[in-house]
């Protein structure tokens, strides 16, 4: 934890680092040639994540994205149809890389909370023609990172599943924050996985590793991803050192995440009684807060650079939007300064005038 010494960063979950137990177990891991299959450490981080997940194999790649654009390229083919929330992480937050890599593009679901039914899916199910892009994939993202870090219910995703497997279209799922939503629910990761035809979890954001995600699926499907983790140069050689970062934080720091939950929680509670100020979600907290200020006349810019002038770092999601993301470098004093920081700035903006300076 970082105290109140130096940069409060509220910008993202990737933001934290190794601890001191990670490092020392990064320094004994055991390597060989993961390209070669020869990797123990790499070999058993697979295998865990594909138990945790209820699949049959994992597959570790050097990032999450690359976790989503393969499955892409696994699922599809050019001129293909990924159907997504409008505000998910694949469609806007990786550089157009379904239809530049796999040809494929989105067709995107209006959801603000990044959470849709089977319902509001049907009807954009392309009817099989020669001239229509074919509906192939429908995507969701655990927890929806613009959605306010809200969790997707067990039987939303069940319903989606029955979908696609009546229509021959694949369920993939982002899992950045899968093990958010587990912690969050109690529900066991094995009871989302398992209803998609892919899903992956990252191992640098919440789970604080400097590296990675893991890719799970059906053999056949782990397979074909291995191809194109080749063929976009992701093989690794000795990756047991970052593998062995991903035991650790599944063995350590999963359980700690409910304090993440708890940190969103009282920072929300800390700053929604202030005029104008609008915080979402209202409750029901992982570790996403979104503050809106387009009633207290601040832009988020502004409002951005002045916290960062008193060493505390948000993401600017809009000209009016602010995303704050705890993690486990940041202490409950942390988020107790942030707030009354921002309480501070707010309640000293002249009306209609924006910050004081």
């Amino acid at each position: 934890m970082t105290g109140t010494v130096g940069l409060i960063d509220l910008r993202s979950d990737t933001a934290t680092r190794p601890s001191q137990g990670m490092r020392q177990a990064i320094a004994r891991a055991e390597v060989g040639d993961e390209q070669r299959g020869e990797d123990p450490t790499t070999l058993a981080l697979e295998a865990r994540v594909a138990k945790l997940l209820g699949h049959e194999k994992a597959l570790f790649l050097p990032s999450g994205t690359m976790c989503n654009q393969i499955s892409f390229l696994v699922h599809c083919r050019p001129g293909d149809e990924v159907i997504c929330a409008a505000n998910a992480h694949v469609f806007g937050s990786e550089a157009a890389g379904a239809a530049a890599l796999a040809g494929a593009q989105f067709r995107p679901v209006h959801a603000p909370t990044g959470i849709f039914s089977a319902a509001d899916v049907e009807p954009l199910l392309r009817a099989p023609r020669h001239r229509s892009p074919r509906s192939r994939v429908v995507t969701i993202e655990q927890t929806t990172n613009r959605g306010g870090g809200r969790v997707w219910p067990v039987a939303a995703i069940a319903e989606l599943a029955g979908l696609t497997r009546q229509t021959g279209l694949a369920l993939h799922m982002d899992g950045a924050r899968l093990l958010n939503a587990s912690v969050a629910t109690g529900i066991a990761p094995a009871d989302f996985g398992a209803l998609c035809d892919s899903v992956w979890i990252d191992l640098s954001k919440g789970l604080g590793c400097p590296f990675g995600g893991v890719l799970a699926g059906p053999a056949e499907f782990i397979d074909e991803a291995l191809i194109w983790k080749h063929r976009l140069g992701g093989a690794m050689r000795q990756s047991g050192i970052m593998a062995a970062a991903g035991l650790y934080a599944l063995d350590h720091n999963v359980d700690r995440l409910a304090e993440d939950h708890e940190n969103a929680a009282r920072f929300a509670q800390r700053l929604k009684a202030i005029p104008g100020l609008g915080v979402d979600p209202a409750d029901s907290f992982t570790n996403i807060v979104f503050l809106r200020l387009e009633n207290t006349g601040i832009r988020a810019n502004d409002l951005a650079k002045r916290l960062s002038a008193h060493g505390v770092a948000v993401n600017v999601e809009g000209p009016v939007t602010i995303r704050i993301v705890t993690h486990h470098d940041v202490s409950r004093a942390d988020i107790d300064r942030a707030a009354d920081l921002i309480a501070d700035l707010i309640a000293g903006a002249a009306p209609g005038k924006g910050l004081a300076t």
